[in-house]
């Protein structure tokens, strides 16, 4: 309401609403994928999904994921879908090695430790590996990257081998050791970071001999 010559004014207000694909848009650019949930929350109805995917606007990614039709997808995808269904969880072993190029396996599940705490997800896509931290343990060497429009975080290359030897029960002494080379090879005037980080994974007696036989 204006104020012009003692007379008061009304203002109009905008007629202009958002149409659900505008606001499906909207989400998606801010989210790079998003939960139906995401969706919803913006004023996109379930109904309103499904027909933006009927009309080729959305694509299904795995239950409750979804992106933009033709958005380009990087060989990473998985590791951006794994980080919208579980916001605190951390790519760690084989997919964090994966992700900074110190193994040749390409693990065809998403490794992700979450909170021992924590609500644990039952996803089709992408397949998940969970393993189980305390809550300190998820703060330490955690980087974020951007994935597809999703930030990711992901263990450091240096806390990602000495979790290799910790948990080297479940991934086999030769990953772990293979992963210690390469990071070597990348990382030469690093190998401190790793030890740093054995010594916070208690695995220092484990991972001493390696390292001395590769200094």
């Amino acid at each position: 309401m204006l104020q012009y010559l003692g007379i008061y004014i009304h203002k109009p207000r905008s007629s202009y609403i958002e149409t659900s694909a505008e606001i499906a848009t909207r989400v998606l650019q801010d989210f790079g994928i998003a939960r139906s949930r995401d969706l919803e929350r913006a004023g996109v109805s379930r109904s309103q999904i499904r027909r933006l995917r009927e009309q080729g606007l959305l694509e299904r990614l795995g239950r409750g994921l979804y992106r933009r039709s033709g958005a380009p997808l990087s060989e990473r995808h998985d590791l951006a879908a794994a980080a919208r269904i579980v916001p605190g969880g951390v790519i760690c072993l084989l997919s964090a090695l994966r992700f900074h190029g110190l193994t040749t396996v390409n693990p065809f599940e998403v490794w992700l430790a979450i909170d021992r705490k924590a609500w644990r997800p039952r996803r089709d896509h992408p397949p998940l590996r969970l393993i189980y931290l305390s809550s300190a343990a998820l703060r330490e060497g955690v980087e974020g990257h951007d994935v597809d429009g999703v930030t990711v975080r992901v263990f450091s290359a240096a806390r990602t081998v000495a979790d290799c030897f910790k948990f080297r029960n479940k991934i086999g002494t030769d990953v772990a050791v293979e992963a210690l080379r390469d990071y070597r090879r990348v990382h030469p005037k690093r190998l401190d970071a790793v030890w740093r980080c054995a010594e916070t994974d208690r695995v220092t007696r484990v991972i001493r001999p390696y390292l001395e036989a590769i200094g």
